[in-house]
């Protein structure tokens, strides 16, 4: 049994899914098996996927049906204890299993780890800012009090042990978009996170990717399956209400009432700053006309520009 599973989901990503690859057969750590679930893709990635020669790759096709359900076929089909998620167009430092390895030995008792994100764009590499101040190599941190400014977990930058699953359940599959957020709660609902401070993920901006281009708010969660522990667990009802703030902006963008009225009916109004109660009554005009200033930094960006 190798040591690590290492999950891939691809969906059209010929651009980019060999360098994907090619950044985990460049890991110093080299015990591992690679699971490549091609969601029914419709370009040449199937191609340069096979082309690849390493017997620790296997490669999964499927007739496409989201990310969800990717993530997990490849977990179900993973035979080490602990499971690495990387996007298609992601990519890891040489050494991320190294030090994901020697996290795992340094602290066998935990079940999740994670590491610094930084987002490469055209032209520049910004190291993802984080909600917590953390001078040494290691520590661990409750989910939902250190996202409070960008999540500490993601589909990249993730590895847990696969016992945990028997708690917290897979990807739910009815979530179109945001559906690795609804994972994370449940993951912070149960457990500890340990974060290696190292940049030691890199996500490969893409504006043409499902994260970046999917506003439909039928497809986003509704973060209504928690309201029985947010009324006991203060950080997860910070959390949440952060995430229906962002939903609900989305939603006004949109001309949305129902959504609107749905998200602010489930947030408490003391959880948001002054700052965002101001933008969350402002006119839509006025929101439009910040995204559009964001926007000319030429950096991600939550809510679409037109």
């Amino acid at each position: 049994m190798t040591f690590f599973s290492i999950i891939i989901s691809v969906y059209n990503k010929e651009k980019c899914i060999k360098n994907t690859i090619e950044s985990v057969l460049n890991q110093t750590f080299k015990d591992f098996e690679i699971i490549v679930i091609n969601d029914g893709s419709t370009d040449g990635s199937e191609i340069i996927i096979s082309a690849i020669e390493d017997s620790r790759i296997k490669l999964i096709t499927t007739k496409n049906q989201g990310a969800s359900n990717a993530r997990n076929t490849g977990i179900k089909e993973a035979s080490s204890n602990y499971i690495a998620l990387l996007d298609g167009d992601d990519s890891w430092h040489v050494e991320y299993l190294q030090h994901m390895y020697d996290a795992i030995c340094k602290f066998p008792n935990l079940k999740i780890f994670t590491t610094g994100v930084s987002q490469n764009y055209k032209t520049k590499t910004v190291p993802v800012p984080y909600s917590f101040s953390q001078a040494e190599l290691y520590g661990i941190h409750n989910y939902f009090k250190a996202s409070k400014k960008n999540t500490l977990i993601t589909s990249s930058s993730v590895v847990f042990n696969a016992s945990i699953i028997e708690k917290t359940g897979l990807f739910d599959t009815s979530i179109i978009s945001g559906q690795d957020t609804d994972l994370w709660i449940r993951f912070g609902m149960h457990f500890e996170v340990l974060f290696i401070n190292k940049q030691l993920v890199y996500y490969n901006f893409n504006e043409s990717s499902l994260s970046n281009t999917t506003y439909e708010l039928s497809k986003k969660p509704k973060f209504d399956n928690y309201l029985t522990e947010e009324r006991t667990n203060t950080d997860l009802k910070l959390f949440l209400d952060r995430n229906r703030y962002s939903l609900a902006l989305l939603s006004k963008l949109q001309d949305d009432q129902k959504h609107f009225s749905f998200y602010t009916s489930h947030l408490d109004s003391k959880n948001l700053s002054f700052r965002k109660s101001f933008l969350l009554n402002s006119p839509k005009w006025f929101l439009k006309l910040l995204i559009k200033i964001k926007s000319l930094q030429g950096e991600k960006i939550y809510y679409p520009k037109s």
